[in-house]
C-alpha cells in the first residue's frame, strides 16, 4: 500500500480522518521536522499523535490515563493528557509535560495504514491558520505537491476535532470542534 510505504519511509502523506484531511508522517523526530517544514508550522506549536486504536496509543505512551481515552475515543477529539515520561518531546511544542493524542474513526484504508505503522503525527493539511480541508482539492497545492502519497475518500465534514485539555483538575476546552464541548464533557462524566 502506497500510504504504508511512504509512512515507513518517514515521508509526509495526506489522509482523511473523521473530521478533515490531515497531513501525517511517522512520529519520529526526522519525519516530524520534514512535516513541520512542509506545513510551515513552527516547532513551538504542538502536534498530536494519532493511532488507529486506543491500545496502540497506550503502547506508544503507556503512562496515559486510560479512563478518558476509553470514554472519548475513538471519536472526533484531540485530548491533551499528562506525559510524565516526556515522550515525543519534538511534538509537544517545548512543553513536554502534556501530549496531544487522537484516535479518530478512520476510513478502512487509513485504519489499515495507521495500524501497520503504529502511531503517526497528524495535523490538518492546511496552511497555518488557513481553512480546514474538507476535500483533497482544499489542500494547498504546495502541501499536496510535497506529499509522497494521498488517499481521497471524497468530502469530509470539514470541522476539526474538539480539543480538550485534561491535564488539570477540571477539563478545559481549547477548541470547540466536531462535537460540542458539552457533549464531550457529558461523555467524560458518564
Amino acid at each position: 500500500m502506497e500510504l504504508v510505504a511512504a509512512l515507513r519511509a518517514g515521508l509526509p502523506v495526506l489522509l482523511p480522518t473523521d473530521t478533515v484531511y490531515g497531513l501525517a508522517s511517522t512520529a519520529d523526530e526526522t519525519a516530524a521536522t520534514r512535516l513541520y517544514e512542509l506545513k510551515g508550522r513552527t516547532r513551538a506549536q504542538p502536534t498530536a499523535i494519532l493511532a488507529a486504536a486506543v491500545e496502540a496509543l497506550l503502547e506508544a505512551v503507556p503512562e496515559l490515563p486510560e479512563e478518558p481515552l476509553r470514554k472519548l475515543l475513538p471519536g472526533p477529539f484531540t485530548l491533551v493528557l499528562p506525559n510524565p515520561a516526556g515522550r515525543f518531546p519534538w511534538l509537544t511544542g517545548g512543553a513536554p509535560a502534556p501530549i496531544g493524542v487522537r484516535v479518530p474513526e478512520l476510513p478502512p484504508q487509513v485504519l489499515a495504514a495507521v495500524t501497520a505503522v503504529g502511531v503517526v503525527l497528524a495535523t490538518s493539511a492546511n496552511e497555518p491558520g488557513g481553512p480546514n480541508p474538507a476535500s483533497l482539492a482544499d489542500v494547498p497545492s504546495r502541501i499536496r505537491d510535497g506529499c509522497a502519497a494521498e488517499l481521497d475518500v471524497g468530502p469530509l465534514p470539514g470541522t476539526p476535532s474538539t480539543v480538550l485539555d485534561l491535564t488539570g483538575p477540571a477539563p478545559r476546552v481549547l477548541r470547540e470542534g466536531a462535537m460540542t464541548a458539552a457533549a464531550a464533557l457529558d461523555r467524560l462524566r458518564a
